[in-house]
C-alpha cells in the first residue's frame, strides 16, 4: 500500500489570522486536547514550516506549513467570510 496519501498535504481553511499553534493541532484532530497538543510541541514534535517549533501559541498565518509525524498542514485564509464570534475560533479543512 503506497504511503503518498499520508504525505500529501492538506488544506485548513482559517477565518482569522492569527491562529495560535496548539488549537490548529487540537480543532484538527492531530492531538486529542489542547493539553495534548501543547505537549507535542514541548515535545519537538511539531514543525512549522520547516523547523522545529516550540512555541506552543506560536501565532500563525496563512500559508504556514505545519509537520506532525506523517500530517501535514497548509493553512488558508478564507476570503469573504464574516469574522466568528468572540470567543470562538473556527478553523476548517477540507481535503486537497
Amino acid at each position: 500500500m503506497s504511503t503518498d496519501a499520508a504525505t500529501e498535504p492538506r488544506l485548513v481553511e482559517i477565518n482569522r489570522e492569527p491562529v495560535e499553534l496548539y488549537k490548529v493541532l487540537k480543532f484538527e484532530g492531530l492531538a486529542g486536547s489542547g493539553g495534548e497538543a501543547k505537549a507535542s510541541i514541548e515535545a519537538g514534535l511539531v514543525t512549522v514550516n520547516g523547523s522545529v517549533e516550540l512555541q506552543k501559541r506560536k501565532k500563525l498565518v496563512s500559508g504556514d506549513v505545519i509537520r506532525v509525524g506523517d500530517e501535514i498542514l497548509v493553512l488558508a485564509l478564507m476570503e469573504g467570510d464574516v469574522a466568528p464570534e468572540r470567543g470562538k475560533l473556527d478553523i476548517r479543512a477540507s481535503a486537497k
